[in-house]
C-alpha cells in the first residue's frame, strides 16, 4: 500500500561518472544516453533542486539525451545529472522537480510489503533504482505483483514498497490510497490531470497507480485525490481490505503461490540480505578512468563476510570527506558524510577528515589487493545521542512519525513513554504498547519486538556495525499489544482419493506428525485427495508446510499451499470478483506472461497458477464468496479440468454455478471459438480481456458423462487376458473413435517424447498435418467393429473410419463437421439442446476436406443417450485426450445440470478487433503490449 509521498521516480540515465560496480559495467555495457562529466579534481559544484535526496552536478552531454522530469529532448551540451540515481534533467527543471532520489525511497514507505522477484520479460524497461535500461540483461528482474523492474545488482538498493493485497497484523490503514510507481508507461499513456501525453519509451517518466491504473505526469500526480477507487476493474477485483492472511514465517512467494524456481538464481547470488551489494570475484574488476583510483568499500561486517562490496571511483589526492561522500552515494545512503569514517580493512588505519588519499604507487602507500584497488570499511562514528523516528501502527492524521531523542541511557521503555506523550496517549497503560523493529528488505520484511530494557543506542550501533544499508532500511513502530487469534490456512493435496475423514486424519498424523491441539481439519475433498488445515501457531504452520512438500504417500508427492481468507461479508453487493486460472505451460511463454499481467491488474490472491495445486486451490479460496466468475487461460484440456473439479466440489461452494470464460492458449481451442473468445490468444491487451469478461453474456452448455466399461467380447470368453476396470470421464466438446483419435494419439506421443518443441501453435498444427499424411493409406472398417445405439434405437453405420460425437459446433480447430445444410431429419445443433450429434468421416482425406470447408461429415444421428459396443481395441479421444480403449461397452449420457459459460458479446468482439488492428490502446496495461 502506498501514499502519494511514497512513490519514487526511477529512470534510465546517461552517465558513467557515478560509482559503479565492475559487474554492473560488464553486464550493461555502454551507458545509455551518454552524459560524461568533465571536471577537474577538487571541483565539485552541487546544484540544488526542489526534490530531496539528489546530488546534481553539471555535465557535458556527448550523446542524445532526454530529461527524466519532462521527458523532452535536452537541446545543447549541458545537462544536470544526479550522481546517486542517474536522474538527468534540464536546468529549467531543477527547481520544479518532484521525483525524489532512489536513496530516499525507504524513508517514504508507509506500509512495508516485500517484493516477489522473478526473471524479467523481453520488453524494454528501465531499472527503478539506477534508471538505466534492463533490456538485453539476462539477470534483470521484475516483481511478480507490482511494476518494479530492476537489475539484479540493484535489488539490494530497492525497498519493500510492493502493493499490499491483504490485511495482516502489521500496520492498519483507514483509507485505501493510490499506489504510485514511476515510469515504464506506454508511450500512448495520458495524464489524468492535464490529459497530455505522460509516457515515454526513452526515459523513466510519468506515474501510474498500480491499483486503478491511472497515469499522470510526475508534476501532476499530487493533484489527484489520494483515495483510490480501483478503476474500471473494481467490479471484479478483490479489495485488499476483504482479504486476510497471517503471513508471518512465510515468504511472499508462498503467500501468492508463485513457483519458487523462478527466483532460484537470484537467491543463489543474493541471499535476501539488506547489505547485499554487487558480488565481484577476483579478476573481474573494471579498469579505472585515467587519473582515478578504484576503492573497494564494504558497508559492514556482514558484507565483509559475504565479500559484497561497491567500487568507488575517485580522483587521486582526494580528501577523505569526499571519499566518504562518494562511498555513501555508491551505497545509496543519504546520510551526512561527517557522521562516517573509512577504516582500512585488515588494519587499524583510519582516515580523518583532512587526510588525503594519495595513490601514486609510492612505497608508503597502504596495502592494495592484486587487482590494484584498496579495500576499506565504511563505519558510522559513535554517537552519544540520536534522534529516532517512531511510526504508529494505527491510522493517524498529520505526520507519519514522531521524533524522539535517545541518549546512552534511553531504553525501549523510555522511548515508548516519550512517543505516547507526543501521540496524546500518555494516559494509557504503557504496558499495553511495545516498540517494534522492522527491517524493510525488498524481499522479506522482518519484525522483532524490543524488550523494555533494551538500550536504543546500543541497538542502533549493532545494526550499523552489521550493515549501514540495513540501518537505512530499518525503522521502529509503536504497536498495541493484542492477543490476536492466529489462523493459518493450508491446503494439502496429493493424498489418496475417496477415503473417509478418519483415514485422512490418520494419514496426516502419521506422515506430518501434526499437533492436534494446534491443527484442525476444516475441509475435506475426497474426490480430489485434498484437505484444508487450520493452524493456530505460526511455527507449526511453517513446519507442516515445509514437511508436506517433501512427503510422499503411495509414491506421490504431496502439495502444500498457503490459502488466504476472503472475508466475504465485507464484499460490496455489486462486486463479483473474478477467479483466474492460468496454465503457464500453454501457449509457449504467453501463459506465463498472462499470469504476470493478471497478477498486476487484479489482486494476486485471485490469480492462480493451475500447475501449482490445480483448480481446487482457487475454488477452495472462493468457497464462501456469494457470487464470482471464473476465467480459464489455457487449452480445451485445461477448461475441462476446471469444469470437472468444479462439478466435484460445487456442493462445498456458496456460489455453486459460477460462469466460466476462456482465454484460448491451446492448439484447437474449439470451445473458445464457439464462445467468441477467438481461435487463440495472440497478444491482446490483458486489461481489454478482463473488461470483455465483465461484459460477457452467460449461456448454458451441456456436459456429458462417458462410462467406459472394458469387457470380454470374445465368443467363448476364454483367454482374453486382463481387462481394465470401468472408467468414467467427462466430455465438453466431442468424443471420437477411430482415425480422428488415432491422429490425436500419435500427436500426443510425439509431444511427450519432445515436449520442448511443442510450444508454438503453428508448429503443433504442422506436426498434426504430418501425422495425418502418414495415415492416408491406412484403412479401418469401423462399421464392423462398432455397434451403435442412439436413444434405444440401433443405428446402422456406413463404411467409415472415424465416428465423432459432437456437443459443440466446432471440431478440429474450428471446422464445422456437422455442416450448415438444412436437414428435415435432424434439428439445428446447439450447445444447450441436450443432444449429441453423431457424425462419421471416411478417412484422412475426408477430414482434410472438412478442415478446408469443402465438405462436411456424414450425418448419422442425434440423441441424448448413446450406447456403443466395441469388439476390438480402438483409439478414442475425449476433448483431445487420447488413449487405446479395450473392447467393451461405452455409454454416453447427460452429466447433471448444464454448466454456465461466458460468451463474449458481439459488440465487444468488434471493438476488440478494431483496437488490435490500430494498436492505439490506452488501457492501463498497454504499456506491456499485452504482456
Amino acid at each position: 500500500m502506498a501514499d502519494p509521498s511514497r512513490a519514487r521516480p526511477v529512470e534510465a540515465a546517461a552517465a558513467d561518472s557515478r560509482a559503479e560496480s565492475p559487474l554492473t559495467v560488464r553486464k550493461r555495457g555502454p551507458q545509455s544516453p551518454g552524459a560524461r562529466a568533465h571536471q577537474s579534481p577538487g571541483t565539485r559544484a552541487r546544484y540544488k533542486s526542489s526534490a530531496p535526496g539528489h546530488s546534481f552536478k553539471k555535465v557535458t552531454l556527448t550523446k542524445p539525451t532526454f530529461c527524466h522530469s519532462c521527458s523532452d529532448f535536452i537541446w545543447g551540451l549541458v545537462g544536470f545529472l544526479c550522481e546517486v540515481c542517474n536522474f538527468m534533467c534540464h536546468e529549467k527543471c531543477l527547481k520544479i522537480l518532484r521525483s525524489i532520489c532512489s536513496c530516499l525511497a525507504p524513508s517514504l514507505v508507509h506500509v512495508p510489503v516485500a517484493h516477489c522477484f522473478g526473471p524479467a520479460g523481453p520488453k524494454r524497461r528501465f531499472c527503478c533504482v539506477c534508471r538505466k535500461q534492463t533490456e538485453g540483461n539476462a539477470t534483470a528482474l521484475r516483481c511478480e505483483v507490482c511494476e518494479l523492474h530492476v537489475h539484479s545488482d540493484c535489488v539490494a538498493f530497492t525497498c519493500a514498497d510492493c502493493r499490499r493485497p491483504h490485511l495482516d497484523a502489521s500496520v492498519e490503514q483507514d483509507t485505501f490510497h493510490h499506489h504510485w510507481r514511476e515510469g515504464n508507461l506506454s508511450s500512448a499513456a495520458r495524464c489524468e490531470v492535464c490529459r497530455r501525453s505522460c509516457g515515454s519509451s526513452d526515459v523513466l517518466a510519468g506515474m501510474r497507480c498500480e491499483w486503478c491504473g491511472i497515469t499522470t505526469h510526475v508534476m501532476c500526480y499530487l493533484s489527484v485525490p489520494p483515495e483510490c477507487t480501483l478503476g474500471r476493474l473494481r467490479c471484479m477485483m478483490l479489495h485488499p481490505a476483504s482479504v486476510r492472511l497471517d503471513s508471518r514465517n512465510f515468504s511472499k512467494m508462498h503467500c501468492y503461490r508463485i513457483t519458487e524456481s523462478s527466483s532460484t538464481e537470484l537467491d543463489n547470488t543474493d541471499e535476501v540480505d539488506a547489505s547485499a551489494v554487487t558480488v565481484v570475484k577476483d579478476g573481474q574488476t573494471a579498469a579505472p578512468e585515467s587519473g582515478k583510483q578504484l576503492l573497494k568499500v564494504f558497508d559492514g561486517d556482514d558484507a565483509i563476510k559475504r565479500n559484497c562490496f561497491r567500487h568507488v571511483s575517485i580522483f587521486r589526492a582526494t580528501k577523505n570527506e569526499e571519499v566518504v561522500e562518494a562511498a555513501l552515494r555508491a551505497l545509496y545512503l543519504p546520510d551526512d558524510p561527517q557522521d562516517f569514517e573509512l577504516q582500512e580493512l585488515g588494519g587499524l588505519q583510519r582516515l580523518h577528515s583532512d587526510d588525503v588519499l594519495n595513490r601514486n604507487g609510492s612505497a608508503d602507500n597502504r596495502s592494495t589487493q592484486k587487482d590494484g584497488s584498496d579495500t576499506w570499511l565504511l563505519r558510522a562514528k559513535q554517537r552519544d545521542a540520536e534522534v529516532i523516528k517512531v511510526y504508529p501502527s494505527w491510522p493517524r492524521s498529520g505526520s507519519a512519525f514522531v521524533q524522539v531523542s535517545a541518549s546512552k541511557d534511553s531504553t525501549a521503555a523510555t522511548v515508548l513513554d516519550d512517543v505516547l506523550v507526543q501521540l496524546k496517549r500518555q494516559d494509557e497503560d504503557v504496558s499495553n504498547f511495545s516498540l517494534q523493529e522492522v527491517c524493510m528488505n525488498s524481499k522479506q520484511v522482518q519484525r522483532q519486538m524490543l524488550t523494555p530494557q533494551e538500550k536504543i543506542l546500543d541497538k542502533l550501533q549493532e545494526i550499523r556495525k552489521t550493515s549501514l544499508r540495513q540501518m537505512h532500511q530499518t525503522r521502529f513502530y509503536v504497536v498495541e499489544n493484542r492477543n490476536r487469534v492466529v489462523q493459518v490456512d493450508l491446503l494439502i493435496g496429493g493424498l489418496p482419493p475417496l477415503l473417509a475423514k478418519e483415514e485422512y486424519a490418520q494419514l496426516i498424523e502419521e506422515h506430518l506428525a501434526i499437533k492436534s491441539h494446534l491443527v484442525t481439519i476444516s475441509h475435506i475433498y475426497p474426490s480430489q485427495g485434498a484437505l484444508a488445515l487450520q493452524v493456530s501457531c505460526f511455527s507449526e504452520a511453517e513446519r507442516i508446510y515445509m514437511l508436506a512438500k517433501d512427503t510422499c504417500i503411495n509414491d506421490k508427492l504431496l502439495t502444500s499451499l498457503v490459502i488466504p481468507e476472503i472475508m466475504h461479508k465485507t464484499l460490496n453487493p455489486d462486486i463479483c470478483p473474478l477467479l483466474v486460472f492460468v496454465n503457464p505451460k500453454s501457449g509457449g511463454l504467453k501463459g506465463r506472461e498472462l499470469l504476470y499481467s493478471f497478477r498486476k491488474l487484479l489482486n494476486p490472491h485471485q490469480v492462480f497458477d493451475i500447475c501449482n495445486g490445480g483448480p481446487l486451490a482457487g475454488l477452495h479460496t472462493f468457497r464462501d464468496v456469494p457470487k464470482f466468475r471464473v476465467l480459464v487461460c489455457g487449452g480445451d484440456g485445461t477448461v475441462g479440468w476446471v469444469l470437472s473439479v468444479l462439478e466435484a466440489v460445487r456442493h462445498k461452494l456458496v456460489c455453486r454455478e459460477p460462469p466460466l470464460g476462456i482465454v484460448p492458449l491451446g492448439t484447437g481451442n474449439d470451445l473458445a471459438r464457439i464462445l467468441r473468445w477467438g481461435p487463440g490468444y495472440s497478444g491482446e491487451d490483458p486489461h481489454h480481456i478482463l473488461v470483455s469478461v465483465d461484459e460477457a453474456d452467460v449461456v448454458l452448455m451441456d456436459r456429458w458423462t462417458i462410462l467406459l466399461d472394458a469387457q470380454d467380447m470374445s465368443e467363448d470368453g476364454k483367454d482374453s487376458g486382463f481387462l481394465e476396470p470401468p472408467k468414467i470421464v467427462q466430455m465438453n466438446n466431442y468424443f471420437g473413435l477411430g482415425i480422428d483419435a488415432e491422429l490425436s494419439l500419435d500427436f500426443h506421443l510425439a509431444r511427450e517424447d519432445e515436449p520442448g518443441k511443442f510450444t508454438s501453435r503453428f508448429h503443433n498444427k504442422g506436426v498434426y498435418v504430418k501425422v495425418g499424411l502418414q495415415k492416408i493409406s491406412s484403412t479401418r472398417s469401423l462399421h464392423k467393429e462398432l455397434q451403435l445405439q442412439v436413444d434405444t434405437q440401433d443405428i446402422p453405420l456406413p463404411n467409415i473410419e472415424g465416428l465423432i460425437f459432437l456437443n459443440i459446433p466446432s471440431w478440429g480447430s474450428g471446422a464445422d463437421l456437422w455442416g450448415s445444410e438444412v436437414d428435415s431429419r435432424h434439428g439445428k445443433p446447439s450447445i444447450d439442446d441436450g443432444l449429441l450429434e453423431v457424425v462419421g468421416v471416411t478417412g484422412v482425406v475426408h477430414m482434410g476436406q472438412v478442415q478446408s470447408g469443402l465438405r462436411s461429415g456424414i450425418r448419422i444421428a442425434q440423441g441424448n443417450y448413446i450406447r456403443l459396443t466395441v469388439s476390438k481395441p480402438i483409439p478414442v479421444q475425449v476433448d483431445g485426450e487420447p488413449w487405446i480403449q479395450p473392447p467393451g461397452h461405452i455409454i454416453i449420457s447427460a452429466a447433471g445440470p448444464k454448466v454456465r459459460m461466458l460468451r463474449k458479446s458481439k459488440q465487444k468482439q468488434k471493438k476488440t478487433s478494431a483496437a488490435v488492428k490500430d494498436k492505439r490502446s490506452e488501457s492501463p496495461s498497454s504499456r506491456d503490449g499485452g504482456h
